[in-house]
C-alpha cells in the first residue's frame, strides 16, 4: 500500500470516530436557535441519550434559562481577567465527563484570552475529535466569508467570526426562521434585549430592512451548504430518476399558502425532498418592493419553513431559466406552480406567453403542476384535475 493510500485510509478511520455536528443557523439574535437546541437537549434525554449542557447562553431571558432545568449542565469554568472574573465552557470537564452529546451554544464566540484555544468553535472542534456529538448555534454573519458583505448591507462590523469551514463539515443544519415582523414584535416586548436597549436597536441593526437582507443571507448560505453536500456525494447515488418536488412562488400570489400546502402534501405521498424557490427580480428586492409586499412575501417564506420545505431564493432576470437551473441541480421531477391571469390581447399579438406556458414549453422531463391560485388547491387524489388547452394542471414533458 502506497504512503498516500495509507494516509486516506487513516482519515477515514479518524472521520469514522469523529463525533457529529449539528448547527441550529438563524438569521439574528432573538430567531429561537438557543431555544430549538434545548428542545432538542430534552428530546434526546427523554429517549435515554447521555447529554449535557457544555454551556448555554441566557443572555437573562427567562423562558431561555428555564428551559435548561432538567438538563445536566458541567459547571463553567472562571477565569479572571483584567481585574474581573469571567465564565467559560469548561472544555476539559466535558471531555472528562465525555457525553454522548454535548449542547454548546455561539459556535463564533471568542474566548477569554489564556485558554486552551482563542475560538469556542475549535473547543467544539476538540469534541468532535474526541467521539462527542455536539449540537451548537450560530447566526449567518458570523461566518467569515460574509464579512464584507454584512458591513456592506447592515452597516456592521461583526468582529466575532468563524472559517466557511467549520459550517461546511456540518452534519446537519437546521435554518431556524423567524418573520422579520415577529422578531421586531419580541424585540419591543422585551424578550431579547433590555428593554432600554430595544429603541438604539430598532433602529439601527433590527431595522426591517437589515433583518430582510440577513434572512435572505442564510437561506443562501442554507441552500449553498445543500448544493456542497450533494455535490460531495457519490455519483452513483443520483443515479435514479429526478423526483424531487419544488413550489415557485411569487411575491404577489394571490394564495401562495395553497400552493405551499399542495406541494407538501405532493412531497408527502412521494415520500420526496422539496423545495421553496422565490426568483426575485431587480425590481423586487427589499428596497424597492412595498411594505405590504414584503411582509406578504416574509409570512409565506415564513409558512414554507414551517411546513417543512427547504427554502430558497434567487436573484434572476428570467425566471422560467432560473426555475429550470434549480430543477436540473436538485433533480426535481414535479415543479408546483401558480397559474397566472390571462395576457392581454395585444401581448398575445405580439405573440407573448405566460411563465407557466413558457415553462410548460421548455421543461424536458419533467412534471409541470398548474394549480389555481385563486381558490384552495384540492386535496391530493381528488380527481384528475382539468386540463385547458394551453395550460396543463399536469404537464408530463418526456
Amino acid at each position: 500500500m502506497s504512503e498516500d493510500k495509507a494516509l486516506s485510509f487513516l482519515q477515514l478511520i479518524r472521520r469514522a470516530q469523529r463525533g457529529k455536528l449539528k448547527v441550529y443557523l438563524g438569521y439574528g439574535p432573538g430567531v429561537g436557535k438557543t431555544w430549538q437546541m434545548l428542545l432538542e437537549g430534552h428530546r434526546l434525554r427523554e429517549a435515554g441519550v447521555d447529554i449535557v449542557v457544555g454551556l448555554v447562553e441566557t443572555h437573562g431571558r427567562a423562558e431561555t434559562a428555564k428551559l435548561v432545568e432538567g438538563l445536566e449542565v458541567v459547571p463553567r469554568k472562571q477565569i479572571h481577567y483584567r481585574g474581573i472574573l469571567l465564565e467559560e465552557m469548561d472544555l476539559d470537564a466535558v471531555l472528562a465527563r465525555h457525553p454522548e452529546v454535548a449542547l454548546v451554544d455561539e459556535l463564533a464566540h471568542t474566548n477569554v484570552p489564556g485558554g486552551e484555544n482563542a475560538k469556542r468553535y475549535q473547543d467544539v472542534q476538540d469534541l468532535l475529535a474526541a467521539g462527542i456529538h455536539v449540537i451548537t448555534t450560530i447566526n449567518v454573519q458570523h461566518l467569515e466569508s460574509l464579512y464584507d458583505t454584512v458591513e456592506q448591507l447592515v452597516g456592521v462590523k461583526v468582529h466575532e467570526r468563524l472559517p466557511d469551514s467549520i459550517l461546511a463539515e456540518a452534519d446537519e443544519i437546521v435554518n431556524v426562521d423567524l418573520a422579520p415582523e415577529d422578531l421586531q414584535q419580541r424585540m419591543k416586548e422585551g424578550k431579547i434585549y433590555p428593554r432600554e436597549r430595544v429603541p438604539t436597536a430598532l433602529e439601527n441593526f433590527f431595522k426591517r430592512t437589515n433583518l430582510n437582507e440577513l434572512r435572505e443571507l442564510a437561506f443562501r448560505e442554507l441552500a449553498s451548504q445543500i448544493d456542497l453536500k450533494r455535490r460531495s456525494t457519490p455519483e452513483e447515488e443520483h443515479s435514479t430518476a429526478p423526483d424531487q418536488v419544488m413550489v415557485c412562488l411569487s411575491s404577489r400570489g394571490p394564495n401562495s399558502a395553497g400552493l405551499l400546502r399542495y406541494g407538501s402534501r405532493l412531497a408527502g405521498r412521494l415520500n420526496r425532498n422539496w423545495y421553496a424557490v422565490y426568483v426575485q427580480r431587480p425590481s423586487e428586492s427589499p428596497t424597492a418592493i412595498d411594505a405590504t409586499t414584503q411582509r406578504y412575501l416574509s409570512e409565506t417564506l415564513t409558512l414554507a419553513n414551517a411546513l417543512g420545505a427547504i427554502v430558497f431564493t434567487y436573484k434572476g432576470e428570467d425566471i422560467v431559466d432560473t426555475i429550470l437551473h434549480f430543477a436540473g441541480e436538485y433533480r426535481v421531477g414535479h415543479i408546483v406552480i401558480g397559474r397566472p391571469g390571462p395576457l392581454s390581447w395585444w401581448n398575445r399579438l405580439l405573440g407573448r406567453k405566460t411563465v407557466v406556458e413558457r415553462l410548460i414549453l421548455k421543461a424536458r422531463g419533467l412534471t409541470v403542476v398548474v394549480v389555481d391560485a385563486k381558490t384552495e388547491p384540492k386535496p391530493l387524489g381528488a380527481g384528475k384535475q382539468r386540463q385547458p388547452d394551453f395550460e396543463p394542471d399536469a404537464a408530463p414533458n418526456r
